[in-house]
């Protein structure tokens, strides 16, 4: 009786509930240690995700491996004839950049001493001094040692993801089917069930997220052209790349290409640019987001906010990029998780229902 009243239930549901929250917070710790395991494979199955689509029609006229093996090497020539570029445009226009950066300082500084609140000259001497002793100090010497470890820790990070998503890739259905093999009747097909949700939701998200950013990136960068601010290209791509940081990523990107704009062309060309940003973004939001993501990401912008906020505490901006497409997966598989009314089951060979088992032995026992 104890447990069948209704501080009972109340005790058996607040004991699950907390044995839940446990489960996750130990789960949650243990990728935060394996991060730079976790990270590259999460980065690998987003993208494998992404490029299903490619592998099946490759699939059809050639073997897993040559499919494979060209979808991978087409990947990596894209990503890397845009960095190509980038570098060559930033090389190009770095003189020009580093000019223009110590004319707008100087103005900067004009202004601030002679502007409507003018500042103390001392107080900007001080303001410079104290940046020269920050960079010739210790700490600053410290942090770049830290960056020079980050940086060691991104490449072999990108190196396990290539090597993760070339498996991906060839042996995905394989793999999935491989750690289903235990699971019989109805959990297989609930297995089943969360691989071709997972898959879609996935592959959705990342199509649909680049193809808002290529036209953010195209807009805008078309009116950095346009306006002749210097590194339109990279600043373009930059666009394209915080695009998918969802509601901050394309907003904080224009941002600093206005910033750019203002250092090198002056206000007036910095308002323009921040104000086809912000038109971009008007467009993004009220007619192209619902329209491309309508079937790939069906969550409310605060979730959203806190999925952000929490992949960036855990993991830095990596975390940013995967938080959300992980919180889509997420509840798209909580509304799978069941089958549909009426749904029949998926049954495989020696893995029938025990309800259809006991019909068949009925039948016999009456015959």
């Amino acid at each position: 009786m104890l447990l069948t009243d209704r501080i009972g239930w109340l005790g058996l549901r607040s004991g699950q509930i907390l044995l839940t929250i446990g489960l996750a917070t130990a789960l949650v710790f243990a990728i935060v240690q394996l991060k730079l395991v976790m990270i590259p494979v999460m980065i690998a199955l987003i993208v494998a995700a992404a490029a299903a689509p490619v592998m099946r029609l490759l699939k059809r006229r050639l073997s897993a491996l040559l499919a494979t093996t060209i979808t991978l090497l087409g990947g990596v020539v894209i990503f890397g004839g845009i960095i190509t570029l980038i570098v060559f445009a930033v090389q190009d226009q770095y003189k020009e950049l580093v000019s223009s950066a110590t004319d707008g300082l100087g103005q900067f500084q004009e202004f601030l001493t002679n502007g409507p609140l003018p500042v103390d000259q001392a107080m900007i001497d001080d303001g410079f001094t104290a940046i020269g002793d920050f960079v010739t100090s210790s700490q600053f010497g410290s942090g770049a040692i830290a960056g020079v470890s980050v940086a060691g820790e991104l490449i072999t990070g990108a190196l396990l993801a290539i090597v993760i998503l070339f498996f991906f890739l060839k042996d995905g259905p394989e793999i999935w089917e491989f750690f289903l093999s235990p699971l019989r009747g109805e959990r297989l097909d609930r297995g089943r069930r969360i691989g071709v949700t997972a898959v879609r939701v996935l592959g959705g998200y990342v199509r649909g997220t680049a193809t808002i950013a290529f036209v953010d990136a195209a807009a805008i960068g078309i009116g950095l052209l346009v306006l002749q601010v210097p590194l339109a290209l990279p600043l373009a791509v930059l666009v394209f790349l915080g695009a998918f940081i969802p509601i901050v990523g394309a907003t904080a990107t224009g941002i600093l290409a206005a910033l750019v704009a203002l250092v090198a062309n002056g206000w007036v060309v910095a308002l323009i640019v921040l104000a086809i940003v912000v038109l971009v973004n008007q467009l993004e939001g009220n007619f192209l987001q619902p329209t491309v993501m309508a079937n790939s990401l069906k969550l409310h912008p605060l979730v959203i906010l806190v999925a952000l906020t929490a992949g960036t505490i855990l993991a830095g901006i990596v975390g940013a990029v995967l938080a959300v497409p992980i919180a889509a997966v997420a509840w798209a598989i909580a509304k799978v998780w069941n089958p549909p009314a009426g749904a029949q089951p998926v049954v495989t060979g020696g893995s029938a229902p025990r309800g259809a088992k006991a019909k068949r032995g009925q039948a016999r026992t009456q015959r």
